[in-house]
């Protein structure tokens, strides 16, 4: 897949960095915490472009997005994108958002419902102290940033990845080329603190009235599958997909799998 040309909007008070590709109704994906936009996986962008519009782009201060000093917060995140939609004559749209981005696009559907059609929250939790958090030696893990940066990569695969995938996969075959730079650890630091110190959408679900797909990996260990359980279990007529033996890195793992039931969920 040929890179992507990569223009800049203001918002509010930062600047974001988006792309696009293909034509037709627009869908908004949203990054997970610490990724830029060029982490999303080239199969599964193309998969989803041949149909519809693709905006991706960098949350502020990660990637070639810019900075400020305003505290981070999911619902500022939530504003964020918004604001980016509005800015690109966008609304409203499908909304996929990964990880942390899957509470972004929650409180992006309960704060601004007109702007979404339909809903994909993939490997994310309601957050607040009805989610169930990632155990204390994967956090220390994945916040770890010693040694090399091969150290770091191969710490980083033995999160997303499971073990018994590992064995039988190079992770690097199956994942992206990022050119854009990496979030530093001040910008990383800050995107958890917005992370774990957000309420939570647990109490506001059952007001989002939209078609909902919640996608999760069985053996994902950063957000535990049975988040997505409790997010579709909250959303009236939520679909839930299971994929087995996927970890955090599903969409790496299984871009076919994965992009077909998300074309499906989109056409339907």
């Amino acid at each position: 897949m040929t890179r992507i040309p990569v223009k800049i909007v203001p918002v509010d008070d930062v600047t974001l960095a988006y792309s696009e590709l293909g034509s037709g109704d627009p869908v908004v994906f949203i990054n997970g915490l610490g990724s830029t936009m060029d982490m999303w996986n080239p199969p599964f962008l193309e998969k989803i472009s041949r149909h519809f519009r693709v905006i991706i782009f960098d949350n502020r201060g990660t990637g070639y997005s810019g900075g400020s000093d305003t505290s981070f917060s999911i619902p500022l995140l939530a504003h964020d994108t918004a604001t980016l939609m509005d800015a690109l004559g966008i609304s409203p749209a499908s909304i996929i958002g990964f990880s942390m981005g899957a509470s972004v696009a929650q409180e992006l559907a309960l704060s601004f419902p007109a702007k979404v059609t339909r809903l994909i929250l993939v490997s994310g939790d309601c957050g607040g102290s009805e989610s169930i958090k990632m155990q204390p030696e994967i956090l220390t893990r994945l916040m770890d940033k010693s040694g090399t940066v091969q150290d770091i990569i191969n710490r980083m695969f033995s999160l997303i990845f499971p073990s018994s995938w590992l064995a039988l996969h190079d992770p690097l075959r199956y994942c992206p080329e990022v050119y854009e730079p990496v979030p530093g650890n001040e910008v990383v630091a800050r995107q958890v603190d917005a992370f774990f110190t957000w309420t939570g959408s647990f109490s506001r679900l059952g007001e989002v009235c939209l078609p909902t797909l919640v996608v999760t990996g069985t053996d994902d260990v950063i957000v535990p599958p049975i988040n997505s359980r409790i997010i579709s279990g909250r959303i009236y007529g939520a679909e839930l997909v299971e994929i087995p033996g996927a970890g955090h890195g599903l969409m790496y793992q299984f871009p076919g799998r994965f992009g077909d039931r998300v074309l499906e969920f989109l056409n339907r």
